[in-house]
């Protein structure tokens, strides 16, 4: 008989980060068992998923009718009450689940829930802010990908200064510390561009640098469009 090797996942808390959490991970070919103390959300998501039930992950009794099922991931998404996800973490961990990805509010809770071996924190809030935050300074950068607070990969168009020069030419990485990754030139996606090809008016390019030097790069931008 052929093992089943679909993936499995629980998502305990259904608000808006648990939600697309929950239907995205079954868009993607998983199984997601989603739970919720809220017959509300419950019912909106269960047309979406393998099962949605109504438990209260507070309740320790509730937490042990789930049984010793062996999910492959559980995401604790929990924002009501620290108790509430403390519980949740530690069912998970006992039911030997491979891993646990936790939503927290802040460092102190991520701490908590680190202690109890979590092995993923994530801060959605804190997250959407330093997102915000960097469309807001980057407003010349379009389709920015944060890899982390501090790098991130964007398009830049050409400086007027770029012009006519070749990546040997301008050397980005000596001036400004930044690596090309492409050029999309009239619609086209250069992939590792000729290094000996003359850079033309309207390129744009793909760099992968530190934050503040990407800045650097869109303020000369706009001080040549003045």
């Amino acid at each position: 008989m052929k093992k089943n090797t679909q993936k499995e996942y629980i998502v305990i808390g259904l608000g808006r980060f648990g939600n697309s959490v929950a239907k995205q991970l079954e868009a993607n070919g998983c199984r997601v068992l989603a739970i919720d103390r809220l017959e509300k959300r419950v019912n909106q998501i269960a047309d979406y998923v393998t099962l949605a039930m109504c438990v209260d992950v507070a309740n320790e009794e509730a937490l042990k009718e789930l049984g010793g099922r062996n999910f492959d991931g559980a995401i604790i998404s929990i924002g009501h009450s620290l108790d509430a996800s403390v519980l949740a973490t530690i069912w998970a961990k006992e039911q030997g689940i491979k891993k646990v990805i936790a939503k927290a509010y802040d460092e102190m809770q991520g701490k908590i829930l680190t202690k109890l071996g979590v092995d993923e924190i994530v801060y959605p809030e804190k997250e959407i802010g330093v997102h915000l935050a960097n469309n807001l300074a980057f407003n010349n950068l379009f389709d920015a990908i944060e890899l982390s607070a501090e790098y991130s990969i964007a398009d830049v168009h050409a400086l007027r200064s770029w012009v006519g020069k070749d990546l040997i030419e301008l050397n980005l990485r000596k001036k400004y510390g930044v690596n090309v990754v492409a050029i999309e030139r009239n619609g086209v996606l250069l992939v590792n561009p000729p290094a000996d090809d003359p850079t033309q008016k309207n390129d744009v390019f793909m760099l992968l640098g530190k934050n503040n030097t990407l800045r650097k790069i869109v303020s000369a931008y706009e001080a040549e469009k003045k």
